[in-house]
């Protein structure tokens, strides 16, 4: 399964990527899961430490100019559109137990992307990423879908939208579901998180009236006082843990991987 999570920043996507990962992999699947939002901070949501050696992708001059056939740190005219990356992965990544995290980076342009090296690179490794591996493949966006064009939209199987009960989060789902539809991605399925109360619940689901809801989490705030003793997010909050649990299932029993 190759699943991409996007929403406003802050409402809570790299929680669900990150105890996602963790419910696959506890599950025997071999997971890799991609932080493409420029918050990066997957790696510390997953509990992973040794950090130090990540660098995003797209700050990777040299990597890039060998790849693509140019000079660091410049861009010219010309340059590989269809560089090697298939070794990337297993390189520039950490890996613990079924989990290998992979830090993208920011790409320069949304929607069918800019023509410089460093999207080339990007939109190659993701096109990897999505087709060839086997692995089921997560992907942590920002408020957006910038890493997708539309020939690897075709392989996501399912684009999840974080959204809470509040109207700047609905409209960037709104938002969101209309960038989808514009590279033909329509496999969308929104996750509603921080939800205090049924009243929240019911708010959520009467304002985006026709999109598929995969679930809802509570708002619990032992999960903000595990981040602020570095506690992993996993262990912080059964109710939460519970919640994307049930998420988990939906996915697995609707779609084959």
């Amino acid at each position: 399964m190759k699943i991409a999570v996007s929403g406003k920043g802050g409402v809570g996507k790299t929680l669900l990527v990150s105890l996602l990962a963790h419910m696959f992999a506890d599950s025997g699947y071999s997971v890799i899961a991609i932080d493409a939002d420029p918050d990066t901070n997957l790696a510390t949501s997953l509990g992973f430490t040794d950090t130090d050696k990540l660098i995003p992708i797209s700050e990777m001059k040299e990597l890039i100019a060998e790849r693509t056939e140019t000079e660091a740190g410049k861009s010219g005219p010309y340059f590989k559109i269809n560089p090697k990356v298939d070794d990337i992965p297993e390189k520039y990544s950490i890996k613990h137990g079924n989990i290998r995290l992979l830090v993208m980076g920011q790409a320069k342009r949304g929607g069918s992307g800019c023509y410089c090296p460093e999207n080339a690179l990007l939109a190659a490794l993701l096109s990897h990423l999505l087709i060839a591996r086997k692995e089921v493949i997560i992907l942590d966006m920002a408020a957006g879908i910038e890493h997708l064009g539309r020939g690897t939209a075709k392989a996501v199987d399912k684009l999840i939208v974080v959204t809470e009960p509040i109207r700047s989060s609905i409209e960037t789902t709104y938002r969101i579901e209309k960038l989808a539809k514009d590279i033909g991605l329509t496999n969308l399925a929104v996750v509603g998180n921080k939800i205090h109360n049924q009243a929240g619940k019911e708010f959520l689901t009467s304002s985006l009236k026709g999109f598929n809801f995969l679930g809802f989490i509570p708002y619990d705030a032992a999960l903000a006082q595990a981040d602020i003793n570095n506690q992993p997010l996993l262990q912080a909050s059964r109710k939460i843990t519970t919640a994307v649990k049930e998420i988990y299932k939906n996915l697995v029993t609707h779609d084959e991987i």
